[in-house]
């Protein structure tokens, strides 16, 4: 298929694959005698692989390491997935403290007799 095929299929931009390519994400395919890309679908599945893995939160370094084909392994999918996870737990505490200062912050400030949160009042 072309190189305008595989972007319809794999509902991304032609640019996105050029730039996979030069990223190494994307094997460089072969060419025809006019110098047009010719794709498979192992470079279709290839590029929703890609996809799967952004909307996971592995990032384009994260997926390239993955390799390509056989080279990419379960074990390196497992490392970055566990690694990925622990971030994730990570966020989600700092996220729940900052949602209770902010709620302890809420409190106070919804007291009109409390001078603790006087900074934070407009001026009327």
């Amino acid at each position: 298929m072309t190189i305008g095929q595989l972007a319809h299929e794999a509902g991304v931009n032609v640019e996105t694959i050029r730039y996979y390519e030069r990223r190494g994400l994307l094997r460089e395919p072969p060419r025809t005698h006019a110098g047009y890309r010719q794709y498979c679908q192992e470079d279709l599945w290839r590029l929703q692989f890609i996809s799967r893995a952004k909307r996971m939160g592995f990032s384009l370094a994260d997926i390239a390491s993955l390799g390509t084909g056989d080279r990419a392994s379960a074990e390196g999918v497992l490392k970055i997935a566990q690694s990925k996870i622990q971030l994730l737990e990570e966020r989600q505490r700092e996220l729940s403290e900052t949602r209770s200062r902010l709620r302890r912050l809420v409190s106070v400030c919804e007291d009109p007799t409390n001078d603790d949160c006087v900074g934070l009042r407009l001026s009327t």
